[in-house]
């Protein structure tokens, strides 16, 4: 049996291992029932793909992101490393070729959504592989008390009885004591190996900041601290927006959301990554899977849903060990924000039902009926038929699909692929006749390589722009390419696909989950609730505050956030009359606001402060109507 630090260096070309993991990978190899609770950052994911890398067979992996799945498959592929993952839209064959050749294929991983567990011909499959391991990720999924709960998960116990002799690792970054003791419950956990790594992070200061003004205070933050950096913000709108502006004050900035296209994600990814951008603004859709250890500030300018998920995106700051800041800025209608946009779109039972039924009747599925059927779904369209508020109608859809009611494909992108079925000599002399379709073709021909010998998908905006015409226009004359036996072409028309799970039964299919969706909402309004009395609460050491919300006792302040610093003895301040002198040194050559005078003066804001309400007192400045400092004389 071949070492796992060998494995380690020959594969991930590390020469030793983060804290706890050594301990755990052998406890799996030993073929414990292992839990492990790692932050992020922590290096989860070794913890299953190193044991099975060291045993014979195959290892299972559920795991409830096909984002991350397709992320983690295409790191082990990239490595020489066997492996793949099956998720929605395979059909029966594919599926039936998929599986055999995990059997028969050599390979070592093998990556499924909880509720692909529930198909037989997966079952019998499973039970014919040589299985080394079951890797149970985002654990937290099988609590009904964890921050994303999915019944399906509940279906993991199949592994057990299917592979018998098998051993399981859990994994998760975030689990309160509850949630820990249901998933050690729900997995069938006997005498378990426990890894629990504190959430203490020492070298990361948490900073609140009470704001009328988050963009100048983003700024002077940025600029302060010239390194790696990540701005979390509420929709895609804003990333565009915030990394604007931040252009515009010359910090280099590029911006992250689901909305991008892959090759767009890739290149400001990869542009930040490789530091040619210091930051990143992105929605909560970014960090997944990245591990820049140089991340010095993370900001959120907006309020995040839950400290788990808030604890998750703040813990890519600092993973080198250096001190490193985790930044929200709030203000007086951040509360309301919050609220309006986590619990006034949480969908009531009643509302579930009507939404599920009028999904049967848009695809006229007969009561008894659906099971296993796939549609094209056009979410727009379907909301304005039946006139549902998309965000509401939206996370109705989320709870059927979390539940096993639908699977949900989300692609809300036109997907459209070109193929031109002539020789290039053939295309230029069509093109000679038909010189109205020259630019275009030519548009198409510079972005996508070996058009000519597959199948490609194309982005339409990428074209139109290229090309300096309207989308519409493009459209149209791809249309006529088709026509003419220039191309061949597919226009998606759908921004997404639904399979029913479940025969139709109205009523009855809703009720079944109706407490786990009352559940679920009353767990979101206490999420909420304990993230607004995080940011509110000004006396409590904010590491402290979190680290207690996990569960942990032996906890001591941590010096360095902005509670603890607050509380901290002011510190002696620098000479009175020496800032005094410099600030009317200042105004005398010009009005100046009081931000625009800490830029050039070496002192603190509380110093620069006391000093100008000296001055004040003195009438020796005054404030103008424009909220600036003028000397008084003058």
């Amino acid at each position: 049996m071949e070492q796992p630090i060998n494995i380690l260096e020959r594969y991930w070309n590390f020469t030793k291992f983060r804290p706890e993991q050594e301990a755990i990978i052998n406890a799996v190899i030993a073929g414990e029932d292992t839990f492990v609770l790692l932050p992020t950052g922590g290096g989860k994911s070794l913890c299953f793909q190193i044991p099975a890398l060291v045993k014979e067979g195959i290892c299972i992996v559920i795991s409830p992101l096909i984002a991350l799945m397709k992320d983690q498959v295409s790191q082990l592929q990239d490595k020489g490393i066997k492996a793949m993952a099956i998720t929605s839209g395979i059909s029966y064959h594919q599926l039936d070729t998929l599986l055999d050749n995990c059997i028969y294929g050599n390979y070592k991983f093998l990556y499924l959504s909880p509720e692909r567990l529930q198909q037989e011909l997966v079952q019998d499959r499973i039970k014919q592989m040589n299985v080394n391991l079951i890797a149970v990720d985002e654990a937290h999924c099988i609590s009904q008390w964890g921050s994303d709960f999915r019944p399906a998960y509940k279906n993991i116990t199949l592994l057990r009885q299917l592979q018998p002799s098998i051993n399981v690792v859990a994994l998760t970054a975030s689990a309160k004591p509850k949630v820990v003791n249901d998933i050690l419950k729900e997995l069938d956990f006997i005498q378990p190996k426990i890894f629990k790594q504190s959430f203490s992070r020492p070298n990361l200061a948490y900073m609140v900041f009470h704001e009328h003004d988050k963009y100048y205070r983003l700024e002077t933050i940025l600029k302060k601290h010239k390194a790696p950096s990540i701005v979390y913000v509420r929709n895609r709108k804003l990333t565009l927006e915030v990394s604007k502006f931040l252009k515009t004050k010359k910090i280099s900035a590029t911006f992250y959301h689901g909305g991008l296209s892959n090759p767009e994600k890739e290149a400001n990814m990869n542009a930040w990554i490789n530091n040619q951008k210091q930051v990143i603004v992105a929605t909560n859709a970014f960090g997944m899977g990245i591990d820049k250890p140089d991340v010095k500030t993370v900001i959120h300018i907006n309020l995040p849903e839950s400290i788990e998920s808030y604890f998750q995106e703040a813990g890519r700051v600092g993973r080198n060990g250096e001190k490193a800041f985790a930044v929200i800025l709030k203000n007086n209608s951040d509360e309301v924000l919050v609220k309006n946009q986590f619990l006034n779109v949480l969908p009531t039972v009643d509302f579930v039902k009507q939404v599920y039924r009028k999904l049967c009747n848009y695809f006229q599925i007969s009561y008894g009926e659906g099971e296993y059927q796939t549609f094209d779904f056009n979410f727009n369209i379907f909301c304005k038929t039946y006139d549902f508020g998309s965000i509401l109608c939206y996370n109705a859809l989320l709870l059927l699909d979390r539940n096993s009611i639908i699977t949900l494909s989300k692609q809300f992108k036109n997907k459209v692929t070109v193929q031109f079925i002539i020789s290039n000599s053939a295309l230029f002399h069509y093109l000679e006749t038909h010189q109205e379709s020259g630019i275009i073709v030519k548009s198409i021909l510079r972005l996508y390589g070996g058009i000519f010998d597959h199948t490609t998908k194309v982005d339409l905006g990428k074209i139109s722009e290229k090309a300096s015409v309207t989308e519409s226009k493009l459209i149209s004359t791809l249309q006529q390419l088709e026509k003419d036996a220039i191309i061949t072409l597919n226009l998606a028309k759908t921004d997404a696909q639904v399979t029913f799970i479940e025969p139709r039964e109205d009523e009855k299919t809703i009720n079944r989950i109706a407490t786990i969706i009352e559940q679920q909402n009353k767990l979101k309004q206490y999420q909420v609730k304990a993230m607004l009395d995080y940011v509110d609460n000004d006396s409590v050491c904010k590491s402290m505050q979190l680290l207690a919300y996990f569960g942990e006792t032996d906890i001591k302040p941590c010096g360095i956030c902005s509670v603890c610093i607050h509380s901290k003895k002011p510190e002696k301040l620098k000479d009175i009359k020496t800032i005094r002198n410099q600030v009317i040194e200042l105004l005398e050559n010009g009005n100046q606001s009081s931000r625009d005078m800490i830029l050039q003066l070496n002192c603190s804001e509380t110093e620069l402060k006391a000093v100008l309400k000296l001055l004040l007192e003195h009438d020796i400045i005054s404030i103008t109507p424009t909220n600036t400092y003028k000397l008084s004389h003058l």
